[in-house]
């Protein structure tokens, strides 16, 4: 009989050695995150933020451009995150299923509001950052992440146009919504965001009534009568 027992334990000895340098980066970002959000209240949100951040986790300049190569961009991503990780960790409590819907979104963004709120400072620094021009497109890609995830969680499962649309709709509830809870508080925040979802609410309504592809099937008949005449009675 073969003793694989050797071979296993190689086998496993590859595998750590595999995820060693992975583990390392995962758990230096997320020292290197604490340590910019303990300082962005004083420092901003900037390169002197990251380097900072890195020289009090002991990261020299290569370790830095190795592991954050686009500075405050990267960590504006990395505290982004970990906000939508803590806003779905919260909704664990909730199960969507038991909810309306409008109850479900209204609930997905009060959790990731909450989750920005706790760390208010950096989140007040780093929406200044995404805020500026060439920031922008780093601004709009997080913050449809961030819509994606908390559709998902509702229990979106739409792959047509919808899909697109609810997304951009809640992303344009989201970013509003987190400057007022950052700087006017939780219960204007709360308001802002019933008033944003019936809004919304009210559109699906009058959108469930009509038929928006009933213009183009009329271009189509009238294209089609055009080439091929009337239709055969």
């Amino acid at each position: 009989m073969t003793d694989t027992s050797h071979t296993t334990e190689t086998s496993n000895g590859q595998e750590q050695a595999a995820k060693g340098p992975a583990d390392w980066a995962i758990r230096t970002e997320q020292a290197v995150l604490d340590a910019a959000i303990a300082r962005a209240g004083r420092l901003g949100w900037n390169s002197q933020l990251v380097r900072a951040a890195c020289e009090a986790e002991g990261l020299s300049l290569g370790d830095q451009e190795l592991l954050i190569p686009h500075g405050a961009r990267d960590l504006a991503a990395l505290l982004s995150r970990r906000h939508d990780e803590a806003a779905l960790k919260a909704l664990e409590a909730t199960p969507a299923h038991t909810l309306k819907i409008r109850e479900r979104i209204a609930a997905a963004l009060s959790a990731r509001l909450e989750a920005a709120a706790n760390d208010a400072e950096a989140s007040k620094k780093c929406a200044g950052f995404l805020a500026l021009p060439f920031n922008a497109d780093l601004g709009i890609s997080l913050t449809w992440e961030t819509a994606d995830k908390l559709w998902r969680w509702a229990g979106d499962t739409a792959t047509d146009q919808n899909h697109y649309s609810k997304r951009t709709i809640l992303s344009g509830i989201l970013a509003p919504a987190l400057t007022i809870r950052l700087f006017e508080g939780k219960e204007a925040a709360d308001k802002f965001c019933a008033r944003r979802i019936e809004n919304v609410m009210q559109f699906e309504k009058w959108k469930a009534g009509k038929d928006f592809d009933a213009p183009m099937r009329k271009i189509t008949d009238f294209l089609g009568r055009m080439r091929y005449g009337p239709k055969a009675g």
